[in-house]
Parts: C-alpha cells; structure tokens; sequence
C-alpha cells in the first residue's frame, strides 16, 4: 500500500465523490462545498466505538459552524445501508451521512481506520487530517483538542498549527470481517 502522506498533499485538492445518502438521494462533495468556507467529512462506522462517542458533537457541528458542511462517509467494510440507517434512526443521527459500500472514498483518501477527519477549504484543498481529538472526554484535564483549533483557525485566515494528528479507531478493512462463520466460531 502506497504511504498517503506522499499521495496526499496539503494544500492540494481531496477527490471528489458521489454516495448515496441515508435517503437515497446522491450527494457529492463539490456539492456539500457550495456557499460553504469549507467542509469537515469524517470516515466513519455506524458499529465503530469510537465514532459512537461523537454522536452528539456530530449533531451539533454545522450549528457551530455554519460556514462548514459536515460529511459523514459510513465506510466500513460490510458495513450495508440499511446498517447505518438503523443506526441513525436509533441513535438520532442529524448529520449527513452518505454510503461508501466499497470504502471508495476510505481507500482513495488513505484512511484505515475510523474516525478520521479531513478538515477543506471550498476548493477541497486538504487543510487538516487525522483525529478529532485526543480520545478523552473534553471534562477530562488531559483532553486536547486537535480538529476544532484547525477550524478555528482556518475561519479566522490564521495558518493551522498542526495540520495533522495519528488517528486511532476500528479498522475498515481486516480479514476477521471476511472469515467464515465456521471459522469464527471457535475464536
């Protein structure tokens, strides 16, 4: 697998993408971009624990930001349609979130885990990619935001500090989601 870091720069367009929303209707980036300063997409997991613990910070985004769209790309291997749609209607999801069943968009944008974040402009030029935050809770003394200083600063023209954290979360790709049940079984 080719290193991201070499393929994707910063400072330089994310590839577009067309998915198919929880709704059924079409939704593309370049779409999601207009009239906006830039957009936050996130490859996400309906079943991830990780992306779970961000249900609420996700439903509230675009109202605390109303100059960004949020994007949410549900790219989990196996992960189905109807998956996700259960569990936006279980947990309340209100964010866009759009289908990748063949974690397109996770492939082309060098993402093996969820949540990872990409934080554009409204030309897609990558600005900020990698974790939300530092996985504490924001009450905990050591929690450190790394995804909100890169918007803040991108919405007042500063330049953004650290334009890239590790991401750590649940594998879109492994072989145990391709075993056969007769296999698993005894695991």
């Amino acid at each position: 697998m080719q290193n991201g870091n070499e393929q994707q720069k910063f400072g330089k367009p994310l590839s577009d993408f067309s998915l198919r929303s929880l709704s059924g209707t079409t939704v593309t980036l370049s779409s999601r971009l207009e009239g906006k300063r830039g957009a936050v997409v996130v490859i996400w997991s309906s079943t991830c624990s990780h992306c779970i613990r961000y249900d609420k910070y996700f439903n509230s985004f675009e109202e605390r930001y109303p100059d960004l769209s949020l994007t949410v790309v549900s790219a989990r291997q196996g992960e189905t349609l109807d998956s996700a749609k259960m569990a936006a209607a279980q947990r309340k999801l209100k964010f866009c979130i759009v289908h990748d069943p063949a974690s397109e968009v996770a492939r082309q944008w060098f993402t093996q885990q969820t949540p990872k974040a990409f934080l554009m402009d409204a030309n897609r030029a990558l600005l900020y990619r990698g974790a939300i935050d530092n996985y504490k809770f924001p009450e905990d003394p050591e929690y450190v935001a790394y995804l909100e200083p890169a918007i803040d600063q991108f919405l007042s023209g500063s330049a953004i500090m650290r334009q890239e954290t590790s991401s750590y979360g649940c594998a879109i790709q492994s072989v145990y989601y391709t075993l056969p049940k007769a296999f698993t079984k005894g695991i």
